[in-house]
């Protein structure tokens, strides 16, 4: 599935199953609440806490691809080509860090 096709896919499925869009400040919450979703289970499992009984079936994978479902949301309402926003923010980032990486001591 391509960036664009995930967009329409997603306006398809808020449209119908999902009725309409929440507005974008809540879909911001949301954002941020799925975002902490994941950062609960990074810090469990590759950080030094440690899971809870609770927490022992969470699905990491699942929990991005609810951060990127909320993200589309935001992009479909805000009229945002992901995909061209993708491309030149790789352009930017290839310009502005093409050696700042490279020269950065802490990552050697």
């Amino acid at each position: 599935m391509t960036i664009q096709q995930a967009q329409k896919e997603v306006d398809q499925w808020i449209n119908t199953t999902g009725v309409r869009y929440f507005n974008e400040l809540t879909n911001t919450a949301i954002l941020m609440e799925e975002v902490g979703e994941v950062a609960r289970i990074m810090a469990r499992k590759y950080g030094e806490q440690s899971f809870k009984k609770s927490d022992e079936e969470v699905n990491l994978a699942d929990e991005m691809a609810d951060v990127l479902f909320v993200l589309i949301c935001l992009a479909n309402q805000t009229g945002i080509d992901l995909t061209e926003a993708l491309e030149k923010n790789m352009i930017k980032k290839n310009i502005r860090d093409a050696d700042r990486h490279k020269n950065n001591e802490k990552l050697k």
